[in-house]
């Protein structure tokens, strides 16, 4: 890129530069097509329950017992269990195993049962979305607690009539496993990503992603929309500027604003909420991909609306279902599997997941290299044919 091409692209930087510096309004988002998400909306959260949670059971106890509370256990509906081989090390790492949650039965279980001295269950919970932890712990207790009471029922079963009578003189092993039946047995689980079980850590690549998308689309929504009614669009055209150039020299005076907006926030995020930000470079690379993606999709909206008004309706229209669908404030494993497909599509998707595994699960750049290229082709595509409908108004 010579001399001559980058003092193109400054002036229409500074231009642009200038349109935002000037127009003091507040852009008014519209609601567009009500009825429509809220069938959308009202679909993707109609079931409140969690369920289907991925998750791992390692039985290193093969006891009859053992099998009467694996039974139990699969039975359960919030998890769909795969179970592991006994020989597995790894069993802590969720993150590679792509489960949320581990259950172990150890080597010995069934018989410290009987001894009355239960050993706890080794429970390994994915932390970084509280609620499916919590709902996934209070299950296992759950299953725990109806296998202790049909254990008891076949223990009571199976006693002696003579010795039912005499209570007292019950053999002390049995009063043993009877005081042991009479009190929950427990999992001992280990929260792992997000010990501290804080939801702020969860959501703030959501927060910052919709700020920033927020931002980006609408207002690139509007740029070419407003040269084009006040009739400045088409001197651009006439000039010797060429259309990449135009293009980019659109785009840098948002993307300078939104490097801004991201300091401030993660500024506020760590000093008055201390959330803690690891690898800033993957951070930042994710972050200017997503800004990237989102003002060449907000410039994409803009070179094909007549006027500003379209070109916000465009954008709220993409928008919305964003908000709720982009798994920046709950898990998509929740939602419907044909919506979970949908929600590939956004950009902010993307963004939320490479974000977390990066700053809560530290991850490393192999987990979450297809969210890049995604985010990158995203940005690629969306200027390619914000370019070529420029053209397009230049013939």
């Amino acid at each position: 890129m010579n001399s001559a091409s980058l003092h193109a692209i400054a002036s229409v930087a500074y231009k642009e530069f200038l349109h935002i510096y000037r127009d003091r309004r507040v852009l008014l988002l519209l609601l567009i097509l009500p009825p429509l998400f809220t069938l959308l909306f009202g679909h993707a959260f109609e079931t409140s329950e969690i369920s289907d949670v991925p998750a791992m059971l390692i039985n290193r106890d093969n006891n009859p017992r053992t099998q009467r509370f694996i039974d139990i256990v699969l039975q359960n509906k919030t998890f769909r269990w795969r179970q592991a081989s006994p020989e597995i090390a790894n069993e802590s790492d969720l993150l590679a195993n792509r489960v949320q949650a581990a259950l172990v039965i150890p080597q010995g279980w069934s018989d410290s049962l009987s001894a009355g001295n239960p050993k706890p269950l080794p429970l390994y919970l994915d932390g970084s979305d509280i609620n499916t932890a919590s709902a996934a712990e209070g299950a296992v207790q759950k299953s725990l607690a109806d296998f202790q009471m049909k254990e008891r029922d076949i223990i009571v079963e199976n006693l002696p009539e003579e010795v039912i009578e005499l209570g007292k003189k019950l053999p002390v092993q049995i009063r043993k496993q009877f005081v042991s039946l009479m009190e929950a047995w427990s999992a001992e689980s280990k929260i792992l990503y997000n010990p501290k079980s804080r939801f702020i850590d969860y959501v703030i690549p959501g927060i910052i992603g919709l700020i920033l998308q927020l931002l980006t689309v609408t207002l690139m929504a509007c740029t070419i929309a407003r040269e084009r009614e006040s009739g400045t669009l088409y001197q651009l055209m006439v000039t010797s500027l060429k259309r990449g150039e135009i293009v980019i020299g659109k785009i840098l005076p948002y993307l300078g604003v939104s490097i801004v907006l991201i300091a401030v926030i993660t500024l506020v995020a760590g000093f008055h909420f201390h959330v803690q930000f690891y690898q800033p470079p993957a951070l930042m690379l994710i972050c200017l991909l997503f800004l990237l993606c989102s003002l060449g999709l907000g410039l994409l909206i803009s070179a094909f609306s007549r006027t500003q008004t379209q070109a916000i309706q465009f954008s709220v229209f993409f928008l919305l279902p964003v908000f709720v669908l982009s798994g920046a404030f709950a898990p998509l494993e929740q939602l419907p599997q044909a919506i979970q497909y949908l929600s590939e599509v956004f950009p902010l998707t993307h963004f939320c997941r490479a974000f977390r595994l990066v700053n809560m699960y530290h991850a490393g750049a192999g987990f979450y290299l297809v969210d890049l290229i995604v985010l990158f082709a995203g940005a690629l595509v969306t200027f390619i044919g914000a370019a070529f409908l420029l053209r397009k108004i230049e013939e």
